[in-house]
């Protein structure tokens, strides 16, 4: 099973982009999808960008992610 994580960008660099989602940062290559800029969220698997995420969706995605890692840690 694949896992996409939706990161905001935080830094373009030619091609590649600095991310950061929860405090981590991690860095992808954004050649796959057009007109990146600061603060845009990106859908991003095995150190690439896949595609623009609307805000909204991005932080529901998170926040789901948040509830699984809590839920997790219960078990």
């Amino acid at each position: 099973m694949c896992l996409a994580i939706p990161l905001r960008v935080m830094e373009i660099n030619a091609n590649k982009a600095k991310l950061e989602a929860a405090g981590v940062v991690a860095e992808a290559d954004i050649s796959l999808v057009e007109g990146v800029e600061i603060g845009d969220y990106l859908l991003v698997h095995a150190g690439f960008a896949l595609t623009k995420v609307a805000p909204d969706e991005a932080e529901e995605t998170l926040a789901l992610y948040r509830e699984i890692l809590v839920a997790g840690e219960g078990a």
